[in-house]
């Protein structure tokens, strides 16, 4: 293989884990390197935004972005990538979902810089001042990105051709996409646009612990921190609430091993239309006494209310992709711009 494949990696809002995911592969990121040359990458190597800019449009063989689109320069750096990148890549739950940045979306954006820059006890702003796009010293002209409105997935900006879903995506799950760009390089076909380096089943059809499933009714809602989970049973029949019911498979189920109920980063199956709705409706379903004739309703709502942060819990990281999106906002909303 004379020519190697023209790599770019960016990464918008985002913790960094997946940037440190790609190191994390080892000995199989140097047979990455002997197929590929990575001609931008800043966070791993000395690369200016102005780099990529200057590459011809279309250039760039593999596009692989991690990270939610909340400002002005990622939704740009999004659709710069879109337009140097032949394929472009939505690493991460962030990028494929909107991710835990999209929790956001709870509130509107003056609700989140009220607490940023005036609520929280150790903020001192007396002038409340806040972040301006454009602010002139002296002679100069300084700039900030806009905080747009919402948050969105990458695919909610520009056309995605792969998605490699997690938290951030398993060893396994980056060796496929490295094999899929082999393939590449070989015969110039990928899979279809819009594939999912995943399972196409649930997790729940994966899980060890499904076997052993009571089908029982839970009484009460219980946290992780609360209990020790028996490792043999059911994370839902122990009160626990689990995402693996409507959660895509093929992350290797890295958190139940480590007996932690999946919280949903690798997303919906491509059935699903909304996962925390599947979820919520499931669950909601057996909760309650185990007798629910005989309890009164407002008893029975104790144990739904019983549940600790339901949006934190089933949106972590899919709200913005999610049917609901977000907070509902009385009157107009500023889109994002």
């Amino acid at each position: 293989m004379a020519d190697k494949l023209k790599i770019a990696v960016g990464w918008a809002a985002a913790c960094g884990g997946c940037d440190v995911s790609l190191l994390d592969i080892e000995e199989p990121l140097l047979e990455l390197a002997e197929i590929a040359e990575f001609v931008y990458w800043p966070v791993a190597m000395d690369f200016k935004h102005h780099a990529l800019e200057a590459l011809p449009d279309g250039s760039v063989d593999v596009g692989v972005f991690n990270g939610a689109i909340r400002t002005s320069e990622q939704r740009d750096d999004a659709l710069l990538f879109r337009r140097k990148c032949k394929v472009l890549v939505a690493y991460g739950a962030c990028a494929s979902f909107g991710g835990i940045p999209g929790l956001g979306n709870l509130a509107t954006r003056d609700q989140l810089l009220d607490v940023a820059y005036a609520e929280t006890a150790s903020t001192d702003n007396p002038d409340g001042v806040r972040p301006q796009s454009s602010c002139k010293v002296g002679a100069h002209q300084l700039t900030l990105p806009a905080f747009l409105d919402r948050t969105a997935s990458l695919g909610q900006v520009v056309n995605v051709d792969l998605s490699l879903p997690g938290c951030p995506p398993p060893t396994p799950r980056i060796l496929d996409m490295v094999g899929a760009l082999k393939e590449y390089l070989r015969s110039g076909g990928l899979p279809p646009r819009g594939t999912v380096l995943a399972s196409d089943k649930a997790l729940c059809d994966e899980c060890a612990r499904n076997a052993g499933r009571r089908g029982g009714r839970i009484d009460a809602f219980k946290r992780p921190h609360e209990l020790v989970a028996d490792r043999d049973a059911c994370f839902i029949d122990q009160g626990l609430v689990c995402m693996g019911l409507a959660t895509r498979g093929g992350c290797g189920a890295t958190c139940i091993d480590a007996n932690m109920p999946c919280r949903g980063c690798f997303g919906p199956t491509a059935d699903m239309l909304d996962p925390a709705a599947e979820a919520i409706s499931a669950i909601g379903s057996i909760a309650g006494a185990a007798n629910e004739n005989d309890v009164p309703a407002h008893e029975m709502k104790k144990t739904v209310r019983g549940l600790r942060d339901p949006a934190g819990t089933f949106y972590r990281f899919t709200l913005p992709s999610s049917f609901v999106g977000g907070a509902v906002v009385d009157g107009p909303r500023e889109e994002n711009k």
